[in-house]
């Protein structure tokens, strides 16, 4: 059976978690790309990255890792894991790099990196993803993955949606299935997309400001209201807008209750651990998007535009607090 070969622009953790799965689990050939420069010179001393299970049997897993300007590889596939205020600058340093045969896959939080993407990729070489997967990162070439293998699913949908399935999203899609990622190809990919935003838009933005486990948030007895007060202030303004997501108000729910309860509970999320390292957080991609969508079409969506200016000023008051993290 045919493997791809890929190349991860981002080497967080996401990326890394997706591009050490293909490698151990479906014996693909990867190559990390990263623009941290002492992730870079880690992995590059150590040989690999170190990674941890939930916090346990710390190994080392040997990759390669270059800069955008040092690579000189020809990958079926990117897939990229880039915070989304880092693309643009991510996008033109790799640009050199870019062919017509690629394709490219990203399941990135928020949204508005695959308009980004389409710059340099025809949309029916974009394949867009959601995940509801969990990792972190320690340091410099130390990575946790949490959750265990049964614990990860993910959504991928081609952004022409009218090409259908393609045999190379096939391909990927097999992949994924050996690397235990669990992958479903879906037909709808605004939905898609949005849907996890609005799971975002619950458990990483409350987990953030409060700096609190999945696990913890959702053993508070207002978790489930306030959980359902966001979810349905985002459906309202999906569907003022006119626009339809995957699921309904009562799955959404679901799934952030099992995923918080049942699988990642000791997951600090992605906006959390940038809050918590004094870098800007993803809010506006996710609870700002929501309410961008909520004014398309006439529609305010009040919580999430609070909730958005209370993460910022979550930002500023870590940075009052944790002066070393200033600029």
């Amino acid at each position: 059976m045919m493997t791809l070969k890929y190349a991860v622009l981002g080497a967080g953790g996401m990326g890394t978690q997706y591009g050490v799965l293909l490698q151990e689990l479906a014996g693909a050939q990867v190559d990390f790309i990263d623009t941290w420069t002492p992730n870079v010179e880690k992995v590059r001393e150590q040989g690999g990255f170190y990674i941890s299970q939930d916090g346990q049997d710390r190994h080392l897993v040997r990759t390669n890792i270059f800069t955008p300007e040092n690579y000189t590889g020809d990958p079926d596939v990117w897939i990229i894991f880039v915070k989304q205020m880092q693309l643009d600058d991510f996008l033109t340093r790799a640009a050199p790099l870019f062919k017509d045969h690629q394709v490219v896959f990203s399941a990135m939080n928020g949204y508005g990196h695959f308009e980004k993407i389409n710059r340099y990729f025809a949309k029916d070489r974009i394949i867009g993803g959601t995940a509801l997967i969990g990792a972190g990162v320690y340091g410099p070439g130390d990575i946790n993955f949490t959750g265990d293998k049964n614990a990860k699913a993910m959504n991928m949908c081609l952004f022409d949606e009218a090409a259908g399935v393609t045999t190379t999203e096939q391909q990927i899609f097999d992949d994924f299935t050996r690397a235990t990622l669990h992958p479903t190809i879906v037909d709808n990919f605004w939905g898609m997309c949005m849907a996890k935003i609005v799971f975002n838009s619950v458990l990483n933005t409350l987990c953030t400001m409060y700096q609190i486990r999945f696990g913890e948030f959702i053993a508070d007895e207002g978790a489930v209201p306030m959980a359902e007060q966001l979810i349905d202030e985002a459906y309202s303004a999906a569907e003022r807008a006119g626009r339809k997501l995957l699921g309904t108000r009562e799955s959404e729910l679901a799934t952030i209750v099992n995923i918080a309860r049942n699988l990642h509970p000791l997951h600090y999320p992605s906006m959390y651990q940038d809050l918590t390292k004094g870098r800007p957080t993803e809010v506006d991609y996710i609870n700002g998007y929501i309410a961008q969508i909520g004014r398309e079409g006439g529609y305010r969506a009040k919580t999430h535009e609070f909730l958005t200016r209370e993460v910022h000023l979550a930002e500023r008051a870590f940075k009052i607090h944790h002066p070393e993290f200033v600029d």
